[in-house]
Order: C-alpha cells, then structure tokens, then sequence
C-alpha cells in the first residue's frame, strides 16, 4: 500500500477541524460552496464524487482523493467507475498539456521574433 489513506483522512479532517476554530468563516465558505455545487440536484451524488476525484487527480490533492474516494464508496461508486473517471482526467491532463505545448511554441515564436 502507497498511502494509509484512512489515517491521511482522519488527520486531515482533524487538523481542518482545528482550522475551522481558527477560522470559521473560511471553512463554512467552502460548506456553502460544495452545498451550492450539488444544490440542483440535476447529477447524481455519485457522480459528483466522480467528477470529484477527478479533478483532485488534476489538481493534485492527496487530501481531496482520500475525502472523495470515501463519499464515492459511499455512494455506490465501483472501482471500475471510480477507473472510468480518472481516465478522464488522465485525457484532459494530457489534453492541457499538448494545448499548453502550444502556447510555449507560440510564447516562443513571439519573443524570439521581438
């Protein structure tokens, strides 16, 4: 096993616990902002914690991957769904950086021609 997971999440949320004394309103603003993203209703909880994982993978965050992995098990989110998504973001990662790739060619030819 890489990580253990479930004590990364339980330290996390413990130490977010003593950021919410330090800072409340901080963390009620992201509690509003993630009751906000699922307030229509229109997606399934489920794949809400598949876009989730999704992005933590995009974005890098150990401790989104070891929260959302939870909330998309107890949604009903099967590894190969939970495989499904992250091949998503494996496209668009890769996808971002050939479109990155070009405005580097293109950052290049502007400044090599100045």
């Amino acid at each position: 096993m890489m990580n253990d997971w479930t004590a990364q999440r339980t330290a996390l949320l413990g130490r977010v616990g003593e950021f919410a004394k330090l800072s409340p309103d901080v963390v009620r603003g992201i509690g509003t902002m993630d009751a906000a993203a699922t307030k229509t209703g229109r997606l399934e909880p489920k794949i809400h914690e598949l876009i989730a994982l999704a992005v933590a993978v995009t974005t890098r965050c150990d401790g989104c991957i070891a929260v959302h992995t939870k909330h998309a098990v107890d949604k009903g989110a099967t590894r190969e769904e939970i495989a499904e998504a992250l091949g998503v973001a494996i496209a668009l990662n890769a996808g971002a950086a050939m479109t990155y790739t070009a405005r580097v060619l293109d950052a290049h030819e502007a400044l090599t021609n100045v």
